[in-house]
């Protein structure tokens, strides 16, 4: 089967059979079609069997993207980035293998080491400033409150959020389900603040329109508004998070995912432990909400320093 074929199926299988997000095989689609469209021009031919992608061609272009390739808006590729497209790879070369192809082993293709992830987050103050930075004076300012309330009360994933209805929002409860990353179900909760300020925004909207959360500029309803064209873009938060953040004076870049890191810190500060940490953000591994060592590390320093001893009073 030609490299071409190949991709094509494989992403057909990643959307049917693995019944993968839209987002996902999207994303997939760009690793896998980067890497054919810079094999074949290496090589200078129309397309390739994949049994013939050797080991040597996948090591020169995880050369090719540490060493040559730049990215034309963000430069040189983090070495994360990288290991997306070689995780894109493995998965594509154990597809060829379900399909009975003889190719290149998954295996041979090595992520190399990562180092630890720092992750930015905002302190209790920042929070406190990011929150009160948004004029009340109208109701798209109780909305812009509502929405990052709602971020850091239940941190979801801005995707999360701008697909939400209001009529899956039970303030009552003070939960509800969302479907995440891999089609994973979970519950999130809101605080009392999250829920009082949601509750005024409810109160505040009389259009018909499901969307949790609708934008106020652009097209006007003679022009034929639906839900879909009034429902706010994930582009819109990160703007919207980042406007407040400048209103904060709030120096480090943030955007919508900082919310969700400053949750799990709180959660975690606060005495939360790891696994139920992991659950409420929707993480697949455990070893994924590790990254949030710079709280768990704190934690056992204590832990040390009440219970060694070593530390006690001579």
């Amino acid at each position: 089967m030609g490299l071409k074929e190949a991709v094509l199926r494989f992403l057909e299988y990643s959307e049917l059979d693995r019944n993968l997000s839209p987002r996902t095989v999207k994303m997939y689609g760009y690793y896998v079609l980067f890497f054919q469209d810079w094999l074949l021009k290496k090589l200078q031919i129309e397309d390739i069997p994949v049994e013939k992608i050797t080991d040597d061609m996948i090591r020169e272009f995880r050369l090719y993207l540490s060493h040559t390739y730049k990215n034309p808006y963000k430069g040189d590729l983090k070495r994360q980035t990288q290991s997306y497209f070689l995780v894109a790879l493995r998965s594509f070369f154990r597809y060829l293998i379900k399909q009975k192809h003889t190719v290149l082993s998954p295996e041979v293709i090595e992520l190399g080491k990562q180092g630890d992830r720092g992750i930015k987050y905002l302190s209790p103050e920042d929070l406190e400033r990011l929150f009160a930075a948004v004029e009340l004076k109208d109701e798209m300012g109780f909305r812009d409150r509502a929405i990052l309330e709602v971020l850091f009360s239940t941190g979801l994933r801005v995707s999360e959020l701008v697909a939400l209805n209001r009529d899956q929002i039970n303030l009552e409860t003070g939960e509800f389900g969302v479907i995440g990353k891999g089609r994973k179900a979970r519950v999130v909760f809101l605080s009392n603040d999250a829920k009082q300020w949601l509750d005024t925004y409810f109160t505040m909207r009389s259009d018909p329109y499901s969307p949790l959360f609708i934008r106020y500029a652009g097209p006007k309803s003679q022009e034929g508004l639906t839900d879909n064209k009034l429902r706010l873009s994930v582009r819109s938060i990160e703007r919207l998070v980042d406007k407040y953040r400048k209103k904060a004076g709030i120096l480090i870049r943030i955007g919508p995912h900082v919310l969700r890191h400053s949750y799990a810190t709180d959660l975690l500060q606060h005495g939360a432990d790891l696994r139920s940490v992991q659950e409420m953000l929707g993480h697949k591994n455990i070893a994924t909400t590790q990254i949030y060592t710079h709280v768990t590390n704190l934690h056992l320093k204590e832990i040390h320093e009440k219970f060694h001893s070593g530390n006690k009073e001579k």
